[in-house]
Parts: C-alpha cells; structure tokens; sequence
C-alpha cells in the first residue's frame, strides 16, 4: 500500500493544526533545544530527522527567516506562545524559554508539514 501524493489545503490544516500533530511538534522542539547547541545545528537536524538530507543553502535561509519571524511573534505575544505550548496531553518542559519553545514548536510544524516530509519522492 502506497499512500498517495496530495498537496490539498485541508491536509495541510489538518497536520499544522490538529492536537497531535501540534504536540508532536512540541516534543520535537524540545529535543532540538534540549539536545542541540545552536540554531543552525537545530535547523539541520530537525530537517535531517524529517527528510533524512540534510538542507541545502537556499533552504536554511528560509528556516532561518521563519525561525525569526516565530521569535518575533511570541516575543510581542508571550501569552500565544504559552496557548500554544498548553496544546496536548503531555506538559511542556517548564525549564525551557515558553516563547523559545514556542517559536520552536512551529519550526518543528512546519518542516514535519513538507511535502517531502509527508509523501515520499
């Protein structure tokens, strides 16, 4: 059984916006903050662990605008990002920034919600 390729709108709310897609993103986001250095090595390896390649130039420049654009979110809108890591069954680690975890989390949405992510080539 092969699942088809599809890239139609309601597939992608369903997977950046239903519960366990948000919260997988969530424990993904705290892994990469937990266990990577720094934000280029967060980027390339969550997009390694999605994709299994690591990304090219072109690619991490737009990681790296999103990843700034979601800081600057939930830094002007601490409560959003504390909604948004309340999202889920499992409690989100307390020790970490909440709008660093948050801006994280839709990093971690985002590169799960890739078409190479979700189908295979």
């Amino acid at each position: 059984v092969r699942r088809p390729r599809t890239n139609t709108p309601l597939q992608a709310l369903a997977l950046m916006n239903d519960v366990q897609f948000v919260e997988a993103a969530r424990n993904l986001a705290e892994r990469l903050l937990r266990e990577q250095p720094d934000d280029e090595a967060r980027l390339v390896y969550a997009f390694r662990a999605a994709t299994a390649r690591r990304p090219d130039d072109d690619e991490l420049d737009i990681l790296r605008g999103q990843l700034a654009l979601h800081r600057a979110t939930y830094a002007e809108d601490p409560e959003a990002a504390k909604a948004l890591l309340a999202v889920g069954e499992s409690a989100y680690d307390a020790d970490l920034d909440p709008t660093e975890l948050a801006a994280w989390t839709m990093m971690s949405n985002l590169i799960l919600n890739l078409g190479e992510t979700i189908t295979r080539g």
